[in-house]
């Protein structure tokens, strides 16, 4: 499917790419609208809190893309875009994503919901740092390369399984949120399944014709090819989780959008760094410069999160979300800037 996108892209004039990109962009805030309506709607009927729907069900549905390019990178070859496209991901949901989402509205903090998987969040961060560093494999030249072995990758895999059954664990004995009242839907619950599942595909298809034909755009116009690879991929992947978190705060369910950007985060670690190793016997190669640039900005972004969800009176402010940015900004002018 992607070569055939690709294909119908290269083909199309200038004008018709830039119309492409712009009903792209309009069918995935649709897609996000119906996302969020029917998780919101689940929520209240299941009496879960909408932070726990949001660190599930919607990141499993916005992650899908990290972990399809990731996969499919590793799958042919690529593993550090694979890895990258997964770190990547991480600074530009908690950077990038919470950063505009508390300057264009509130970002309720759920105290209960934070401190379960707040610290989740923080140990996928850090067993991907710690894991990253002791593998090696020797080339045939004698030099070698750091590696996530593909056994990791199962690990990481069946360490997802279980943060899903917890989870739900948790999610059963949650109470609902005070502050929920809206409406319940009357129909089925089935119909309302069926809504959440075309949601998530029309944010999905949307994001990939939105990539495809960016990318082509930009080689059209004359951006090298090493920008979009280092810029377009991540944030690119990361398009569903920024669509659904502004859509959340614009319908004034801001917690929504850390539960969808936490969960997220602790997916890109389990679910599309484990499935991209898992994916191929020689493991996921981490570049040099990774140790340098994306693993500490992974790190101190997600502490500045942590920090700032536990040093406020049950919100992130504007100034934190500026900050955030502002910290999301730096490190992109550091990949651009900074020669190894």
């Amino acid at each position: 499917m992607d070569a055939v996108l690709h294909n119908f892209f290269q083909s199309q004039s200038l004008i018709i790419l830039l119309l492409i990109i712009l009903v792209s962009f309009y069918t995935l805030s649709k897609g996000a609208d119906i996302l969020v309506d029917q998780a919101v709607s689940l929520s209240i009927r299941w009496g879960i809190p909408k932070m726990v729907i949001g660190a599930t069900i919607v990141s499993l549905g916005t992650t899908l893309p990290e972990a399809t390019v990731s996969v499919l990178a590793a799958i042919n070859g690529n593993p550090d875009m694979a890895l990258g496209n997964a770190i990547g991901s991480i600074i530009c949901d908690t950077g990038l994503i919470i950063g505009i989402s508390a300057l264009i509205g509130t970002l309720p903090v759920d105290k209960k919901t934070i401190d379960r998987q707040g610290w989740v969040q923080i140990a996928a961060g850090i067993l991907l740092a710690v894991i990253a560093l002791p593998f090696r494999r020797t080339l045939e030249d004698g030099s070698s390369l750091h590696i996530i072995p593909q056994w990791v990758g199962f690990l990481f895999l069946v360490l997802l399984a279980a943060y899903l059954f917890i989870m739900m664990k948790w999610s059963m004995n949650s109470g609902m949120d005070e502050g929920a009242l809206l409406e319940e839907e009357k129909s089925p619950v089935y119909l309302q399944l069926l809504k959440l599942v075309f949601g998530v595909f029309l944010v999905i298809f949307s994001s990939k014709v939105l990539i495809g034909s960016v990318e082509v755009t930009a080689l059209k116009i004359g951006i090298p090819q090493a920008i979009i690879a280092a810029t377009l991929v991540a944030f690119g992947t990361s398009l569903p989780e920024l669509m659904t978190a502004v859509t959340s705060v614009r319908k004034g369910h801001g917690e929504l959008a850390i539960g969808n950007i936490i969960g997220a985060d602790i997916l890109n670690v389990l679910f599309v760094v484990g499935a991209s190793a898992a994916a191929t016997a020689n493991g996921l190669i981490v570049p040099l410069h990774f140790y340098y640039i994306q693993i500490p900005t992974m790190l101190i972004i997600l502490v500045l999160f942590r920090y700032f969800c536990k040093n406020t009176k049950d919100v992130i402010n504007k100034k934190e979300g500026a900050l955030l940015l502002g910290f999301y900004a730096i490190y992109l002018i550091l990949n651009f800037t900074v020669k190894f």
